[in-house]
């Protein structure tokens, strides 16, 4: 599995000709064309960033994850084996790592970009399994291996590896919206920490210290393997200290660990300024450019520190977000460039005089590129105004584009070379093969470059198939800020023409993408667009396009009322508008269907309660569009709603309407012999059912007759709510039964199969899908609202959730297990099949509160609703 390597080309000799045997020149070619491929594509994709709603993350990440990983992947590798004397590894495994790399970004990047979570955990996943193994390789090549005074420098690239792992995971929870909004600011930060200084700066470091005297053409400095140890330990342990603290939003044990990275960093910059002297650099541009990329760093790291000290994490944010611009383009693309001046020439050249022949090129007008180049960071890194931060933008970028075509202008060279002696020594297919994963890699990302949608970073922005209208005119003022969107829900009437001001309060830069419509560009602090929606006839969302921001909450509804219009899907609070069995859930239910009312009403006075229930078959609209025959209690499903008081009497008339069947009733409530009260009758059949309420409750009642599943799962239940004794009166009391919908011909084989799997059509509160996501519950700022909430079944049970509140009361199957003046709170009310209970909660300030079954597969599939709080 592995060769021995006793002459690596690591310091600048000529390299041997086993190496070039091996292929290992080959594949360095292959990943430079990657690089390239990644670098071209981050370009376009940050000259699109003004028209592309997610294009500057989008241009980071195909230069950090893919033009700077696959370069750090291959050169930390060949450099290990270089500084442990160590036998190279098996090129094969390295090669299908090294692929593996490079899917696991397109899939990162797709998944990103099309918004499917599951294609970038699959991508993240793919990229932690591939960079793991990567660092295997680099700790089974410290084994037996020879060492040297440069031993220690796999070390630096040993940890990048494992930064980029922990990068990767926090990546994944921010891209998914796991983070919640509590924890995305520090998170992010932890992420961009872990990534730029981790993953790129330690290797990049730990390289300096042999490539730097290599460049200068000068011996190393005596002390430098002893100084080598001490920086990895200062500046490993500070970044891991300050990711730590930054996941959890600890501010200063944050900036310690950024005060040691910066303290570890200046003594590797003060090793290498002595190194300097009497140095003849054999490449004065990659001398140059290694300089300023590591001033760059020094300047950067300082400012990141000075941010954390002086600000709050949420504010430091902002300032922390405008370095990412100078570490990626003064430090990372200068570093990349300085090192493939000088090792290009090296590993592709055939000898001496080839090798003389690349540099030339390489470094034709180098000065000329230089000076503008760091300009242009200046610019970027000063806080001056907009068409400063652009021309040092259009700078950089003139400066690496004349690299690349020089790069490009080389590699084609080289290939040639490469393509006479495989020729000679039996075909190429190695660079075909490689050839082929570059060309996939261009095409896929240049796909998703250009097929991307959104509208212009000017003024209004006008819809593309609203049309301008004729009809109303109405502008919403939305705002972005805290991982939200205010308004969460705007109504419009069919046919208005809508306009978005959108403006952005928050420290982060958002953007906001109107479903089937325009996009506003990324805004900074308290920049404004303003979205022309034209004439709209159809419901549809909104959402910030940043990854992981809509998975966190960053949605909104526009939803058209009255007048003739379709409907379309609601990303943002709604979860989904199908079922997994095609229930239209964003449609419009028929003219003159009314929601059941959720209210709870006031028991009635004295203390026995008297009511007729019916049973009988009615059609109900128990979808929007769909109507379905119920079995039922009183024309609904589920049946009305008794209230009362511990010790009060209920005596229940049952009728038996239905001519095809016999039903009965069961009262949980109630304490008595089910001999009786709890029999079948037959159709034209009555009977009464007393029972005195002796304890407090949500409970259930049902049909009694067998078999239980189908008069259930048909809609023959209701709840019965008995209050505690001395319970607080509230702003509003709302019922919510949840149940499953099955649909179908009731008692028919289909049907009945599917409630004995368990796979009903969708989930309900009240019996109807969606209504109050349609309709919503209304209430006010600062009021406060009991929800009392019942499991119906018959199989499945309810995680009552509302978001945006916490409760601060659960009363669940008779006792309270929170009340308010306790210092703890809870998110959820968790009830099987059959129980019941109540939660209460504040809403804080207007805007729109989602109500669901926490069972997500439920709130999917119509377990959903909205309570509206005005002002």
């Amino acid at each position: 599995m592995y060769r021995k390597n006793d002459d690596h080309p690591a310091a600048g000799g000529p390299p041997p000709s086993r190496f070039k045997a091996s292929g290992l020149r080959s594949r360095h070619l292959a990943a430079h064309v990657l690089v390239a491929a990644w670098a071209v594509l981050a370009l376009l994709a940050a000259m699109a960033q003004q028209t592309l709603p997610v294009a500057r993350w989008l241009a980071v990440h195909l230069f950090l994850l893919g033009a700077a990983t696959t370069a750090i992947v291959v050169w930390s590798e060949h450099f290990a084996v270089a500084m442990l004397h160590a036998s190279r590894p098996d090129q094969r495994w390295g090669n299908a790592r090294l692929a593996a790399v490079n899917v696991a970004v397109v899939g990162v990047l797709t998944g990103v970009w099309g918004d499917v979570p599951a294609l970038i955990g699959a991508g993240c996943a793919l990229l932690v399994i591939a960079i793991t193994a990567h660092l295997v390789v680099l700790v089974r090549l410290g084994r037996g291996a020879l060492g040297g005074r440069l031993a220690p420098i796999a070390g630096y690239y040993r940890a990048a590896a494992g930064a980029l792992v922990m990068g990767g995971v926090l990546g994944w929870l921010l891209a998914t919206g796991k983070a919640g909004p509590r924890y995305y600011t520090g998170l992010k930060l932890a992420h961009v920490h872990i990534t730029l200084l981790g993953w790129i700066g330690l290797p990049v470091l730990g390289t300096m210290f042999m490539l730097w005297p290599t460049v200068l053409g000068v011996r190393m400095k005596e002390r430098t393997t002893r100084v080598a140890r001490w920086v990895l330990w200062l500046t490993g342990g500070g970044l891991l200290l300050a990711v730590a603290a930054l996941t959890f939003g600890w501010r200063w044990p944050a900036a310690a660990g950024l005060a040691l990275y910066a303290q570890g960093a200046a003594v590797a910059v003060d090793l290498l300024i002595r190194t300097v002297r009497g140095g003849k650099p054999v490449s004065a541009a990659a001398a140059w450019m290694l300089a300023a990329a590591t001033c760059w760093l020094l300047i950067a790291v300082t400012a990141d520190l000075t941010l954390l000290v002086t600000r709050p994490l949420p504010a430091a944010q902002t300032g922390i977000d405008a370095l990412v611009p100078v570490l990626l383009i003064g430090f990372v693309a200068q570093v990349l460039v300085g090192a493939l001046t000088y090792l290009l020439p090296i590993v592709l050249a055939s000898g001496p005089k080839e090798r003389a022949g690349l540099r030339a090129v390489l470094e034709r007008g180098w000065p000329h590129r230089l000076l503008p180049f760091n300009a242009g960071v200046a610019l970027l890194a000063l806080p001056l105004p907009g068409p400063a931060g652009t021309a040092g933008a259009l700078l950089a970028a003139a400066a690496v584009v004349a690299f690349l075509m020089l790069t490009v202008a080389v590699i084609i060279r080289s290939g040639r070379s490469l393509l006479r002696d495989t020729g000679r020594n039996g075909g190429a297919r190695g660079p075909v093969l490689w050839g082929s994963v570059a060309g996939a890699v261009l095409i896929v990302l240049a796909v998703l470059v250009a097929g991307s949608g959104g509208g212009t970073g000017g003024e209004p922005i006008a819809a593309g198939a609203g049309g301008a209208g004729t009809g109303t005119s109405r502008t919403v003022s939305v705002t972005l800020a805290d991982m939200r969107i205010r308004p969460a829900r705007i109504e419009v009437t069919a046919g208005t023409r809508l306009r978005l001001r959108v403006t952005n309060t928050d420290a982060q830069r958002h953007d906001l993408k109107v479903q089937d419509g325009p996009a506003a560009p990324l805004l900074g602090k308290g920049e404004t667009r303003v979205l022309d929606l034209g004439q709209v006839t159809r419901s549809r969302a909104a959402w910030c396009t940043m990854p992981g921001h809509k998975a966190a909450g960053m949605s909104m509804d526009i939803v058209v009322t009255g007048g003739t219009h379709k409907s379309s899907a609601h990303p943002g609070h709604s979860t989904t508008a199908t079922t997994d069995r095609g229930l239209d859930l964003a449609a419009d239910f028929s003219t003159g269907w009314q929601p059941r009312s959720a209210t709870l009403s006031p028991a009635p006075g004295g203390t026995v309660h008297k009511l007729e229930l019916h049973a009988a078959h009615t059609t109900v609209e128990v979808a929007p569009g769909v109507k379905q025959q119920m079995w039922t209690f009183g024309g609904t499903a589920p049946g009305p709603t008794l209230h009362g008081a511990v010790g009060d009497v209920f005596e229940i008339t049952l009728v038996n309407d239905d001519h095809g069947m016999g039903h009965g009733i069961d009262f949980h409530a109630g304490s008595l012999a089910p001999d009786g009260p709890m029999r079948t009758i037959r159709p034209g059949e009555r009977l009464v059912y007393r029972f005195r309420a002796e304890r407090a409750g949500a409970w259930l009642y049902h049909c009694s007759t067998a078999p239980m599943l189908q008069h259930i799962g048909n809609g023959m239940y209701g709840a019965v709510v008995i209050d505690p004794p001395g319970l607080a009166k509230v702003d509003h009391e709302y019922v919510l039964v949840s149940s499953e919908l099955y649909l179908g011909a009731p008692g028919s084989t289909a049907q009945v199969a599917k409630m004995r799997q368990d796979t009903p059509d969708a989930w309900v509160f009240n019996g109807v899908a969606n209504q109050y996501e349609q309709r919503p519950l209304k209430a006010k700022a600062g009021e406060r609202a009991r929800f009392w909430v019942v499991a119906a079944g018959p199989s499945d049970g309810v995680a009552f959730h509302v978001v945006g509140t916490v409760f601060d009361t659960v009363y669940k199957e008779g006792a309270y297990s929170l009340k308010p003046g306790h210092a703890g709170g809870s998110q959820v009310l968790d009830l099987a099949a059959a129980q019941g209970g109540f939660v209460e909660t504040t809403f804080p300030e207007p805007g729109h509160y989602a109500f669901v079954d926490h069972d997500m597969r439920h709130a999917e599939a119509g377990a959903h609703g909205m309570v509206e709080v005005s002002e």
